[in-house]
């Protein structure tokens, strides 16, 4: 069998569960902890409020606004640009 078909099937094959995967926020975390807005990384998120993104792992951008990640609670206010609510 030809590489390319091979390899093209694997991947067609694994795309639903990926797509899958990321169908809603993040699992909360064992720790007690809060959402924190403006922090995340691309495609590091756990989730967002509106916008570009959806939810976990779906942020287009650095520190999106809109998009949250889980953070220990009481550190959100004491990160640069880290905010309880979501900006506009």
């Amino acid at each position: 069998m030809n590489k390319r078909v091979l390899i093209a099937s694997a991947l067609a094959a694994a795309a639903p569960s990926l797509v899958m995967a990321q169908g809603g926020p993040a699992p909360a975390p064992t720790f007690k902890a809060e959402k924190c807005y403006g922090l995340a990384k691309a495609g590091k998120n756990d989730c967002a409020s509106t916008g570009n993104n959806s939810c976990a792992g779906t942020s287009k951008v650095n520190a999106d606004p809109k998009a949250w990640v889980y953070v220990p609670e009481g550190y959100c206010d004491r990160l640069v640009s880290g905010s309880k609510t979501p900006k506009a």
